[in-house]
């Protein structure tokens, strides 16, 4: 299953030497960025990638003039990497809870995963949290932001690691990321995510919307549908093991591994039937309290902000005010607003 990143990394965390390696990472990636048109000028430029470079531009140009995302410097660069993902996150949670660990940083504030850039320092933490008997998730992730502090600098590049998905996999990754420039709460992982990913939803069928029957956009909705069905699995077994912790004093370690196997042989059997769900077996094979508190964390306030939307009758720049405004307010009265 190809990784839903949407995290922003902390690259304007403070004076740290953590914050500071950060800043050189992204620093060297834009001295590494051309400008889109220079690669599809560029006779070198494969015909594949030359073909995802312009849908990029589109779904751009369309986050902007539909969506009222930001226009600005983000996403006009691209740069090849030499892998599949840009940086790295570890999420840790405790062996019987599913409430994320969190990190705090300057300006940021708190945050529920650790980003890095290289994947040795990642699986360094990821090793020591599980030696202090964390739950840990980690994984390689396709996209980062700045939350827009950068665009002086000239943003947020395109990445390859962007364009290894459909049509809609590239256009959740840019809806998303301009989502985090648009709107941000400090200390509130679950409001920034949950908007960005209704963003990504109600910006895709927007696009889809906006260019009906097209073959790429039966495939991707067939892909859709799979990740609906995993994501409600998923999420299904995240709320059984929420009541087990909550419940009674019976060997939950036990009664967590019997439901662990549960799943996976629930997502196997999936999998026989329909050969496009194997690419969630990694996952499934690896879940634990860490990264269903992660999904959670991406989706439990996604119906509220899709609610707004209604609300607001799709009207989006009205919807980003809204989402900035309650942003603002302390976390206990956005989300009562909010909810």
């Amino acid at each position: 299953m190809r990784r839903r990143a949407w995290l922003a990394l902390p690259l304007l965390a403070g004076c740290s030497s953590y914050s500071l390696r950060a800043v050189g990472g992204h620093l060297e990636l834009l001295s590494r960025a051309r400008p889109v048109d220079e690669w599809l000028a560029d006779p070198a430029t494969p015909q594949a990638t030359r073909a995802q470079l312009r849908l990029a531009q589109r779904l751009r140009r369309f986050a902007v003039t539909d969506l009222a995302l930001p226009d600005n410097a983000s996403y006009r660069r691209y740069v090849e990497l030499t892998g599949a993902a840009v940086v790295w996150n570890v999420v840790a949670a405790p062996q019987a809870a599913l409430e994320l660990r969190r990190w705090c940083f300057p300006v940021m504030g708190c945050v529920s995963y650790r980003g890095y850039w290289q994947e040795d320092a990642a699986r360094q933490l990821a090793e020591g949290l599980q030696a202090e008997g964390w739950d840990v998730y980690r994984y390689g992730v396709p996209a980062y932001s700045t939350l827009g502090y950068s665009n002086w600098l000239g943003g947020d590049p395109l990445l390859s690691s962007f364009l290894r998905g459909g049509q809609a996999e590239l256009a959740r990754l840019l809806f998303h990321e301009l989502a985090h420039q648009q709107a941000y709460a400090r200390d509130d992982s679950v409001f920034n995510e949950s908007y960005a990913t209704a963003v990504e939803q109600l910006g895709l069928r927007a696009w889809w919307a906006a260019h009906p029957d097209s073959v790429a956009q039966l495939q991707d909705r067939e892909r859709e549908r799979r990740r609906s069905v995993w994501r409600e699995r998923a999420l299904a077994l995240r709320a059984d093991l929420q009541q087990l912790y909550a419940g009674p004093g019976v060997d939950k370690r036990a009664a967590k591994a019997e439901r662990l196997r549960a799943f996976v042989a629930e997502m196997e059997a999936l999998a026989a039937q329909d050969a496009g769900y194997s690419g969630y077996l990694p996952w499934a094979r690896g879940a634990n309290n860490a990264s269903l508190a992660l999904l959670s964390t991406y989706r439990s306030q996604v119906a509220a902000f899709e609610a707004l939307f209604e609300r607001l009758r799709g009207n989006w720049p009205n919807f980003h005010r809204e989402v900035a405004r309650l942003a603002a307010l302390p976390r206990d009265q956005r989300n009562r607003e909010l909810l």
